[in-house]
């Protein structure tokens, strides 16, 4: 069983300083993810957990988990791109030809 306690504690930490403002949630979470995998790593090398010791997977970039069937898509150049009027009529003739 990993170090439940100790990972909770970083949970706190990290999620405080993306709430305060000091980092952004990307920042805030992608500092959690690398001081719990140190804390996991440890655990696998000190092999003190005989039967259920964490074990670690190669570090790989984040294009490898994207690439996996089911994973979630990357970030897009412009998340939040500048909303258009569109005209009432252009919208049912564009949901009745969906329609078709």
């Amino acid at each position: 069983m990993p170090d439940y306690p100790r990972l909770a504690q970083l949970w706190w930490s990290h999620i405080a300083e993306a709430a305060s403002g000091d980092k952004t949630p990307q920042e805030a979470l992608d500092g959690l993810a690398k001081d719990q995998d140190a804390i996991m790593a440890r655990l696998e090398r000190s092999k003190v957990q005989s039967t259920c010791a964490p074990k670690m997977n190669p570090e790989r970039d984040a294009q490898y988990w994207f690439d996996q069937p089911g994973a979630p898509q990357p970030k897009l150049a412009n998340e939040k791109p500048k909303g258009e009027t569109v005209s009432y009529n252009e919208l049912l003739k564009s949901w009745a030809d969906a329609r078709k």
